[in-house]
């Protein structure tokens, strides 16, 4: 099968176009005929080798943890999907080294659920670490209807996600965003503020009593608001900086596969109550191209590979 693979740490051009065995299929895994997969910070954070430290890596690594496909082959024990079926999911194992970016994947069924019918490939292969990150962070700091929450880079990939994730639970939505993507914020259902110096007066003014939780998806200065725009008793989760648990009592959180949560996904998009914005499209040839485009920070929407 043909799959993206590298040998070693480094920039883009590190990921190469190889021929590889089709993956063996465990008891408890499927076979996926990859359509589609997308690029996230994590990927090209791997492939750069920063996270060498805590995550076991196994050369030639395929990146990827992002699929959208068919179920080609089944396991031994599984009895939640057949051949046929088509499925989503966020495919991170115990070691790194066969990913998603690929024309064959070997996935846990813990791993995949039923793509939503609403969804193209494309977007389906967007969706399931962005959607679960913004689902997990929701669900940990507990959002409920009437509340008001705080996004912070509310128009990415997690924040879109987190967004109208919040809005379908009868949340009031306040997102930050550079100035060019206020109207698409207000298009998910957030008022939208502007990031920089002023942000938390800016936040004050749309929420004067405060903001019952902040989700932080970019760290840094914006994340340092947090005492001055959350009320007493509120909360912050961020999946960026720890100081949100260790400094300011929240929560700090990394994303895990949840077949509940990509299911719980999968019933927003076909109510018509959550959409993945595809910003760029590569064919599998040009995975170094998707890599570089994640990597420069600046996309609204998510960086997909079709297979």
């Amino acid at each position: 099968m043909r799959a993206i693979t590298y040998s070693r740490f480094g920039g883009a051009d590190v990921l190469e176009l190889s021929e590889l065995p089709t993956p063996k299929v465990g008891p408890d895994t499927v076979l996926v005929r990859v359509k589609a997969t997308s690029v996230n910070p994590v990927d090209w954070k791997v492939r750069e080798g920063y996270l060498d430290a805590i995550m076991d890596i196994t050369f030639p690594v395929v990146p990827g943890w992002d699929v959208a496909g068919v179920v080609e082959r089944v396991g031994l024990d599984t009895p939640e999907l057949s051949v046929g079926d088509e499925v989503f999911g966020y495919v991170r194992k115990d070691v790194v080294s066969g990913g998603t970016t690929a024309e064959l994947v070997a996935a846990p069924v813990r791993t995949l659920a039923r793509k939503p019918a609403s969804w193209t490939w494309e977007q389906a292969a967007g969706a399931p670490l962005a959607g679960l990150t913004a689902l997990q962070t929701i669900d940990r700091a507990g959002v409920t209807s009437g509340q008001t929450v705080l996004v912070h880079a509310a128009a990415g990939g997690v924040g879109s996600m987190a967004v109208q994730i919040a809005v379908a639970r009868g949340a009031r939505v306040i997102g930050t965003a550079s100035e060019r993507n206020h109207e698409y914020l207000r298009s998910l259902g957030a008022e939208p503020v502007t990031y920089g110096d002023g942000l938390a007066e800016r936040v004050r003014s749309l929420a004067p009593d405060g903001v019952d939780v902040v989700l932080d998806y970019i760290g840094g200065e914006a994340l340092a608001t947090t005492p001055d725009v959350l009320r007493e008793g509120g909360t912050v989760a961020s999946v960026v900086d720890a100081a949100a648990r260790d400094e300011l009592g929240g929560h700090y959180v990394w994303v895990r596969p949840d077949v509940e949560g990509l299911t719980e996904l999968a019933r927003l998009a076909d109510a018509g109550q959550l959409t993945v914005d595809v910003a760029e499209v590569y064919d599998l040839a040009d995975a170094a191209k998707a890599h570089e485009a994640s990597r420069t920070g600046h996309v609204r929407g998510k960086v997909v590979i079709t297979v």
